[in-house]
């Protein structure tokens, strides 16, 4: 993946296809409209947030989904949702970022907790692996599947151990598809329904939010927070530090600890598997893998944020009720803070993500430290955390592509079900080391 190009000049002008942004902004407005819904279950609350309707409304009118939507939006269109994706994510990084300063001092009172949560993700292959092997038959695949969230660092550590078409390579895979399809919409229902529960402190809950993606976290985060509203602030920046420090130590976690019990786990499960049945749940497919995508240039990616960022207004202005004008300002502070993260990925030459950099902005202007951070709050405080992951998750769903559907349909109902007990172990279990540790 290091020898990707940059996105050509003569598409560049597909990155602001009119009609992609318009159908974004027309179903996360409706969304927001919609607003939250509750329904008690018996065991606790399940809370149905925006971003849940607008990831489906787009996933309806996705032509790889539903091949006759291609009259309301070609394929060619709908894939350059995936850019808006990566980019409509940073201003919701930024703003979560913002939050951390103000309770810094809180955040180093559980210091042991962040750092060590992640070993939640030997619990995800207790829960997930057996199921996988001894249930579904799964071979090696198992271990892909199983070891953690799946996310692009855990399919860079298994690719460069195993490779993308080995039998881990598409358990990691299969993981990783389920997850850009449901991760964030299942984060969001566990998490609204155990905080109800009220058998966990709400800081456990909020750093183990922080173990996925940055959608991921919005989605559980958001649940969290419209669940015990009153802790709002707090869920926000345990969240947003979790996230952050995921990319300091996730890895490292993955390839020492989770990654060598996975495979220590799966040679004693696999004793008890049926001889005879030794059918794997995904077969190796050399369709499936990972295409190939170009990647934007500085220029087309602030561009375009600048661009999604009034959709992200617009949505504020239906969720919030603070008009785009009001809410500007802060705006332009979260604006601001990924210009200044993009340009410091480029120019520092390790391997760290822009919205990592995009944090570590946000949280330095938020601190009680720096001069004008009284200024930031005041007006950051305009912007909903739930209304700026809505438009993410409108155009997740147009995102989805025709491997992420082919693979489904292939593997369906099997990795459905390993994946969601690996996101429900590696949460609980990273939830339970932290609630430990406070």
């Amino acid at each position: 993946m290091n020898n990707t190009s940059v996105l050509s000049s003569t598409m560049t002008k597909y990155l602001f296809d009119w009609k992609l942004h318009l159908l974004v902004i027309v179903t996360s407005l409706l969304a927001e409209w919609i607003g939250i819904i509750k329904i008690p279950i018996g065991i606790g609350v399940l809370v149905l947030l925006p971003l849940l309707y607008a990831f489906i409304f787009t996933l309806l009118l996705n032509p790889n989904v539903i091949p006759t939507m291609k009259a309301v939006i070609s394929k060619d269109r709908a894939k350059f949702a995936s850019y808006a994706v990566l980019l409509s994510i940073m201003p919701f990084i930024a703003k979560f970022g913002v939050g951390v300063g103000p309770k810094v001092e809180e955040i180093i009172a559980a210091g042991p907790a962040l750092l060590l949560q992640e070993l939640g993700n030997i619990t995800t292959a207790l829960i997930a692996l057996p199921v996988a092997v001894l249930v579904f038959g799964m071979g090696r695949e198992a271990i892909g599947a199983t070891h953690s969230i799946a996310r692009e660092p855990n399919i860079a550590l298994i690719a460069d151990k195993y490779g993308l078409q080995s039998p881990e390579g598409i358990g990691v895979m299969g993981v990783y598809v389920m997850g850009t399809l449901f991760g964030a919409i299942y984060f969001s229902l566990m998490a609204g329904i155990i905080a109800s529960m009220d058998i966990m402190d709400i800081r456990a809950l909020a750093m183990a939010c922080g173990i996925g993606s940055g959608s991921m976290m919005g989605a559980c985060s958001a649940a969290l927070a419209e669940t015990v509203p009153e802790q709002a602030e707090t869920i926000t920046a345990f969240a947003a530090t979790s996230n952050l420090l995921t990319y300091a130590t996730g890895l490292f976690v993955s390839l020492f600890i989770a990654l060598p019990f996975t495979e220590f786990l799966y040679k004693i499960t696999s004793k008890f598997k049926k001889k005879n049945n030794s059918t794997a749940a995904i077969q190796t497919d050399p369709s499936l893998k990972i295409p190939e995508q170009s990647i934007l240039s500085v220029t087309q990616s602030l561009s375009l944020l600048a661009v999604i960022c009034i959709i992200l207004l617009l949505s504020n202005w239906v969720g919030q009720g603070v008009d785009p004008i009001s809410a500007l300002p802060a705006m332009l502070i979260l604006f601001a803070c990924c210009i200044v993260g993009v340009l410091l990925k480029e120019i520092i030459p390790v391997n760290v993500p822009a919205i990592a950099w995009i944090s570590i902005v946000a949280i330095l202007i938020s601190l009680p430290q720096f001069p004008m951070s009284e200024y930031v709050l005041v007006e950051t405080d305009k912007l909903g955390v739930l209304q700026l992951i809505t438009p993410v998750l409108a155009y997740a769903g147009f995102a989805i592509s025709q491997m992420e559907v082919n693979l489904f349909k292939k593997s369906g109902f099997k990795i459905a079900v390993v994946a969601l007990l690996t996101f429900t172990g590696t949460f609980l279990g990273s939830a339970v080391v932290a609630q430990a540790l406070l």
